[in-house]
């Protein structure tokens, strides 16, 4: 049987574990899986473009376990009461291929978003960052600020997005789980532009959902010292920074191969970039001084989905969260598949035998 979480299974899950717990787990599992980055399988995610958005299956395996997702990104979604992205995911095991758990990870996948960025701005940021800005404070904005305070210390936030109702759900959010949970609140900004957001602050996430080359960002509005994590360019012709902001800062990525084409990076074809896995193991620089500008080009990485759903089943199997599908079908002989339609469980086999006549 295959373990099963479905969107209340992760509530329930989230509620036994905490959120932030969750998001520290989940980055402690990155880290581990990026530091044997040798050792998995990799490939860019495999990608469906439309009008209204793109489908994506993103695959990775190493020798015991083989993790897939289906990934959507349709921003228009929201006037069809439907979220912006959708997915669920697989995590099988390499020697049988048989699935062991098959989970939601529309949740999941802004869990493991958001652990990504804390994790990379945690080696790439200065060590005394405690202010944020966030640019687009939509269903990502919220993951993303909670993993910040709680893994990152970051007490102060400057929220700006084009639709007010967004900042003050943002807002409300916050000051609920801070509440829930006797976190001390962070000190908070509504902010009428993304250059007053950006204004004073150490880190600037910005995570807008337009399918369109934007800049959200340009150049005038960065001081030294400052961390840019770039969430939401994520597909060709997609992108939030200006272009020269890329040319006089340091720039780093999950994997190149998928960042060229999807990332902010896909403006400078011939840019040279880090893959984060060299600087969690020391084989190449992160910051080397408080006055650098790093960039964190985040598209999101196979990988990631793959470590998110092994802390899932790690945690849903000690926990017994979850249930029991019976996905696969698994004749008493294995090489009786076709027996299982002749008759339905409850039902007795006919007495009646069949005529056989003998080969020659």
């Amino acid at each position: 049987m295959t373990r099963y979480l479905d969107v209340q299974h992760m509530r329930q899950l989230c509620a036994r574990v905490g959120i932030a717990e969750l998001l520290r787990r989940i980055a402690a599992a990155i880290e581990a899986d990026f530091r044997r980055w040798p050792d998995f399988e990799k490939s860019p995610r495999i990608a469906r473009y439309a009008r209204e958005g793109v489908i994506e299956l993103m695959p990775v395996a190493d020798r015991s376990h083989f993790g897939f997702k289906y990934v959507n990104g349709h921003p228009g979604n929201p006037r069809h009461g439907l979220p912006t992205v959708m997915a669920f995911g697989v995590l099988s095991d390499m020697h049988t291929g048989y699935p062991l758990l098959l989970s939601e990870l529309t949740l999941t996948t802004a869990l493991r978003t958001a652990a990504t960025s804390a994790l990379a701005a945690r080696l790439l940021g200065r060590p005394d960052a405690r202010c944020m800005a966030i640019i687009g404070n939509g269903a990502q904005s919220d993951f993303q600020a909670l993993a910040f305070m709680t893994l990152l210390g970051v007490r102060a936030l400057r929220l700006y997005d084009i639709d007010p109702a967004a900042m003050r759900k943002l807002a409300d959010n916050l000051c609920a789980v801070c509440a829930a949970s006797g976190m001390p609140p962070p000190e908070i900004r509504l902010c009428g532009s993304a250059r007053e957001a950006a204004a004073g602050a150490d880190i600037v996430t910005t995570l807008t959902a337009a399918q369109a080359r934007a800049e959200v960002l340009t150049p005038d509005m960065l001081v030294p010292g400052l961390h840019v994590n770039a969430v939401g360019g994520d597909s060709p012709g997609k992108t939030e920074l200006h272009r020269d902001i890329l040319k006089n800062s340091k720039v780093f990525v999950e994997y190149l191969p998928q960042t060229r084409i999807e990332g902010e990076i896909q403006q400078i074809p011939e840019l040279n970039a880090t893959e984060l896995w060299n600087v969690l193991n020391g084989t190449r620089p992160g910051r080397t001084s408080e006055h650098d500008i790093t960039v964190f080009d985040s598209v999101g990485f196979a990988l990631e989905d793959f470590s998110a759903l092994r802390v899932l089943f790690e945690l849903s199997s000690a926990l017994e969260i979850g249930s029991q599908l019976d996905l696969i079908a698994t004749p008493d002989s294995p090489k009786n598949l076709f027996g299982l339609l002749l008759h339905a469980p409850s039902e007795p086999s006919p007495d009646k035998a069949c005529a056989l006549t003998p080969c020659m």
